[in-house]
């Protein structure tokens, strides 16, 4: 199969898939079959285009032309790589963790589920493989517009006003500041490409390179930078494959994903670390993982302490990028990794347990290790990692970013480093003692057990891949070398 067959075939899998998924309606187990072989039909086009980017080839496909500067235009490099690797192989482990999870909880509109998650699915790769903001942009759009209905699928008035919320504030933030930071970028360019080295020069004010950087940071709002982050934690009104789809797989990734891949081909690192005198970007993140970790700290509903989490750690891989050394860039492009793999463990945890206890919250939790010890040895896996404790994949990024502040001397963000380790120990190691080494507040706490064989598989599957990561990372490693010596 050549290579621009395998980037159509990438993007389109999905959509095929949804067809079966749709003609199988009534039939579950066939629904639920077709959507596990289009899984694994996607991750053997990702995958077959691996070795090649791996040995220097970027694979690219024009699919459409609507104007000389309007081009829906892929090229597979070594960030959209990664990227499109992990959400395609999470994508099979969430579909499985999700027939496990939807038909234990007789959720409702099983159908519709599947079909928007392989269309949010779609979106992602179209993310991944874009060669210009256009072609960003436009499937950054289908996917806030794709997972809108994953996010109100349970229907109520309460989950309704969260849905809006989450539309609003994406749709708002990527119409009002994105577009407008994208058509700016092309009248001072020229270029709306990602090239190597960037399109911006020394020719262009530092004020307006800053000012457009800001511009995009916020205008990606999946990225979740305070102030705009409030849409994450309203979105967990989600079935947890969802806000495991929101969280792991998809929408925060690809804020972050494309706020790395803009400061690497837009404006180039070299370029911003010569123009930038005063990093606000590195503030405003810094700020974030702090006070979303205090607020993480305060909060007793496990999903939303999990979503604060997700927001301290987002705001890890942008810091690491501010930071605008090799390797700090290889850290947060390393911690998109990590967390996708610790955080979906977490949220697939949270949703063992409200499957098997319908628990919601921390305060619950004392004793439930001992009822369910597979769930919260894997939850307590995931923790490590969001903390940064080895042999955990959390480790490996949290010591190159913190590697590349200490290269460049920003005390701001080693100390920001410091006080957030702390913070995340402070609000996942009570959760893991309290379940395992308390008693039960009730004597009906003894008799709960794991939640369906298909969730505790799926959640000790991705707990043993953030350890397996801490191993084994070289082929990640290997793909961001590559990044970083073509665009830095």
């Amino acid at each position: 199969m050549n290579n621009q067959l395998l980037i159509i075939s990438s993007l389109f899998i999905p959509i095929f898939g949804i067809i079966f998924i749709l003609f199988f309606k009534k039939h579950s187990n066939l629904r639920e079959v077709s959507t596990l072989i289009t899984s694994v039909a996607l991750i053997y086009c990702i995958y077959s285009l691996l070795p090649q980017v791996l040995d220097g080839l970027r694979p690219e496909l024009e699919l459409l032309r609507i104007t000389n500067n309007l081009i829906l235009h892929f090229h597979v490099e070594p960030l959209g790589m990664l990227f499109a690797c992990i959400a395609s192989f999470l994508w099979l482990i969430n579909s499985i963790y999700s027939i496990g999870y939807m038909r234990a909880n007789n959720e409702k509109n099983q159908t519709r589920f599947y079909v928007f998650f392989a269309l949010a699915i779609a979106s992602t790769i179209g993310i991944a493989f874009s060669a210009n903001l256009f072609t960003l942009f436009i499937f950054y759009e289908f996917l806030t517009l794709s997972t809108y209905p994953l996010v109100t699928h349970k229907g109520s008035e309460k989950v309704k006003r969260a849905g809006r919320v989450y539309l609003g504030v994406l749709l708002t933030t990527s119409i009002c500041l994105f577009l407008p930071a994208i058509i700016w970028t092309y009248s001072l360019t020229g270029s709306i490409e990602f090239t190597n080295n960037g399109i911006f020069n020394r020719s262009h004010q530092p004020l307006i390179i800053v000012s457009l950087l800001l511009i995009f940071a916020y205008g990606i709002g999946k990225a979740a930078l305070m102030p705009i982050h409030y849409w994450l934690p309203s979105a967990m009104v989600a079935p947890t494959p969802v806000s495991a789809l929101l969280h792991a797989v998809a929408v925060v990734k690809a804020g972050v994903f494309s706020i790395v891949k803009i400061v690497i081909y837009i404006f180039s690192p070299t370029l911003l670390s010569e123009v930038t005198s005063v990093n606000f970007l590195l503030y405003l993140s810094g700020i974030t993982i702090i006070f979303a970790s205090i607020i993480a700290l305060r909060s007793d509903n496990l999903k939303r302490r999990l979503a604060y989490s997700t927001i301290s750690q987002l705001s890890y891989v942008i810091l690491a990028t501010a930071l605008l050394a090799s390797i700090s860039i290889m850290g947060a492009i390393l911690h998109i990794l990590a967390h996708a793999f610790g955080k979906i463990t977490l949220f697939f945890a949270a949703g063992s347990i409200y499957t098997a206890t319908k628990k919601t919250e921390v305060s619950q939790l004392n004793g439930i290790g001992r009822a369910m010890p597979w769930t919260m040895l894997a939850f307590a896996v995931g923790s490590l990692s969001m903390i940064g404790i080895p042999p955990t994949a959390g480790f490996l990024s949290k010591w190159f970013i913190l590697q590349g502040a200490i290269d460049i001397q920003s005390w701001f963000a080693i100390s920001v480093i410091v006080i957030s380790t702390l913070l995340n120990a402070a609000y996942f190691l009570p959760i893991i003692y309290v379940a395992f080494f308390r008693d039960p507040d009730t004597k009906d706490g003894y008799l709960y057990n794991e939640a369906p064989i298909l969730i505790v598989l799926t959640v000790l599957s991705t707990a043993l891949v953030s350890i397996i990561l801490f191993f084994f990372p070289q082929i990640p490693i290997e793909l961001i070398s590559l990044l970083i010596g073509e665009g830095l």
